[in-house]
């Protein structure tokens, strides 16, 4: 029974040793010195301007999902589109569809104001 495990406890004993020998190599090989100029934050070169803790606002955040969503829009609709001759007329009309609900969402978050920034 132990035969048919060894492999993966092999691969696991060997994927602990490396983890730890990398984060021991990095603490010996390039041990931490802190000095104001490491520990300010970076702002693209520029000096920051208030707080690194502030709130954003909720609009940021549903541009963010609404991007992901037409994100993910993109990975289905690419294999759709290489193959949607063999798929026949089902599957245009089932990619039309899928595109229709998504045109919804779209119309229906703009009217909201999802996508404007005041």
């Amino acid at each position: 029974m132990i035969k048919s495990y060894l492999p993966v406890l092999v691969l696991f004993a060997v994927s602990l040793i490396t983890a730890v020998a990398m984060v021991a190599m990095t603490h010996m090989l390039n041990p931490a010195r802190p000095t104001n100029q490491k520990d300010m934050p970076y702002e693209s070169g520029m000096i920051p301007l208030g707080d690194a803790r502030r709130r954003f606002s909720v609009k940021f955040f549903l541009v963010g999902i609404i991007f992901i969503v037409f994100d993910l829009e993109t990975v289905f609709l690419i294999p759709w589109a290489v193959s949607y001759r063999s798929l026949g007329v089902f599957g245009f009309v089932e990619g039309i569809f899928f595109v229709l609900i998504l045109g919804v969402g779209l119309v229906y978050a703009w009217k909201k104001g999802a996508l404007e920034w005041d």
